[in-house]
């Protein structure tokens, strides 16, 4: 557990924070026991097959060289390759990517894909750097990753700060590097690639959209419907904007939003077109928008709403941020946004919650379909990839709800559960090696 040292009533104290590793141990752990996992595949799950550590140097624009730290963690693979996002942001190490890639494992697990799980990133703030410096950052890490990934072993993804520019610049250098003859096969090496260059219609709005159905699925089955609800957004990047722009075309109301600049607020609404605009020709940021009032970050998840929906960064939601959430849904949009001692608060007060390995698994069920697309030389069109990630996503949902009443637990619980047993089968059918 690692700690941060906080000024108390004048006096500095070293106060215990819980690390997303310890989070998601303690996850599996829980469904471990609900389902009397097989230990020794216990044993294997509670571990990576691989982590890979990289530093590698990169010239900047003055001419100068930097070196910068790359990660890759490969979770598990017995259901497939690995797969996951790689992320650009100064929290990247190895703990987080450890956490993440265990996620990845349950996510594809769930959605039931012949995916493993999978996560990376460099430790790098992009904002500092320049697009050439970040072409080139992102290149020389592709290189020296070299066989670590692959299209049949390890596929990586979009994450926080890194988006379908980035994928081109991984894919271009990966086939670079592959003999003339075999260049066009790998290009399925990474999803969430620009529609133009392999990649898929509509991969750019799967999550929002994900999240956006999760809510939708929870509402019928609770008779409730959407328009008029309130939402708040915690992050207004890709996930966060697509999410808030389905709900409001069912006419739920964005009544505050929160990113890395700034808070919002405005108990009319905030028209989610509008700002997204504002963002795009403010570098990002929501900061000074007209039409709403400045909030404070500390209040943010204080705001009266129906439906929360956090779509930022892992642990906003503890037990200091849990008790002030008036919503009576969190849709996590974001991976890992709860930690455990969060979730207790919130499922005490009867808040439920659509946990991330659900709620955010549109993204990886579209990467799924532009993988296909990319291995059987095909083009998908919109209304078909909308079509089939509607399916999925309804079937995964049906399958967590179903189980969670019937062995009266929460979601959380449920999704892992159903997730492990997927793994636990596969190992229990093949055996281990030898």
């Amino acid at each position: 557990m690692t700690t941060i040292t906080k000024v108390m009533n004048n006096k500095t104290a070293i106060v215990p924070v819980r690390g997303m590793m310890e989070n998601v141990m303690e996850q599996f752990n829980k469904a471990s026991n609900q389902i009397n996992l097989n230990p020794d595949i216990r044993k294997i799950l509670s571990i990576t097959n691989n982590e890979i550590i990289i530093h590698f140097p990169v010239k900047m624009d003055d001419g100068s060289i930097e070196v910068f730290t790359g990660y890759r963690v490969q979770h598990n693979n017995a259901l497939g390759p690995y797969k996951g996002g790689l992320r650009y942001h100064p929290t990247v190490d190895i703990d987080a990517a450890r956490a993440l890639a265990m996620w990845m494992t349950w996510k594809t697990s769930l959605a039931g894909l012949p995916y493993g799980g999978g996560k990376g990133g460099i430790q790098i703030d992009p904002t500092k750097y320049s697009k050439g410096e970040l072409e080139r950052i992102t290149r020389r890490f592709t290189f020296a990753l070299a066989d670590n990934i692959g299209p049949e072993h390890d596929i990586p993804a979009p994450d926080v700060n890194t988006n379908s520019q980035t994928m081109a610049w991984i894919a271009d250098t990966y086939m670079s590097t592959r003999p003339p003859a075999e260049r066009s096969a790998n290009q399925h090496i990474v999803t969430g690639k620009p529609a133009g260059s392999g990649g898929l219609e509509g991969r750019d709005r799967a999550t929002g959209y994900g999240v956006y159905l999760t809510i939708k699925y929870w509402s019928t089955n609770n008779n409730q419907i959407l328009k008029g609800k309130r939402f708040i957004v915690q992050g207004f990047g890709n996930v966060g904007y697509w999410a808030a722009h389905f709900l409001e075309k069912e006419g739920a109301k964005l009544v505050a939003v929160q990113d890395a600049f700034g808070s919002l607020q405005n108990p009319k609404g905030i028209d989610v077109e509008a700002l997204f605009n504002y963002a795009n020709n403010n570098k990002g940021s929501i900061v000074d928008f007209p039409e709403a009032a400045v909030l404070d970050k500390n209040d943010f998840f204080a705001v009266d709403c129906d439906i929360c929906i956090p779509a930022a960064l892992g642990n906003q939601i503890t037990k200091e941020t849990a008790p002030k959430i008036k919503a009576k849904l969190v849709a996590e949009g974001a991976n890992g946004p709860t930690n455990v001692e969060g979730e207790q608060v919130l499922l005490q007060r009867g808040v439920t919650i659509i946990p991330d390995i659900l709620c955010n698994s549109g993204g990886v069920i579209a990467s799924y379909f532009e993988w296909l697309q990319n291995r059987n030389g095909e083009l998908w069109h919109m209304e078909e990839v909308i079509d089939k990630l509607e399916r999925k996503l309804k079937n995964s949902f049906d399958r967590v709800s179903e189980y969670a009443q019937k062995e009266g637990v929460d979601m959380r619980t449920a999704a892992y559960c159903l997730a492990i047993e997927r793994i636990e089968q596969a190992y229990v059918q093949r055996g281990i090696f030898p």
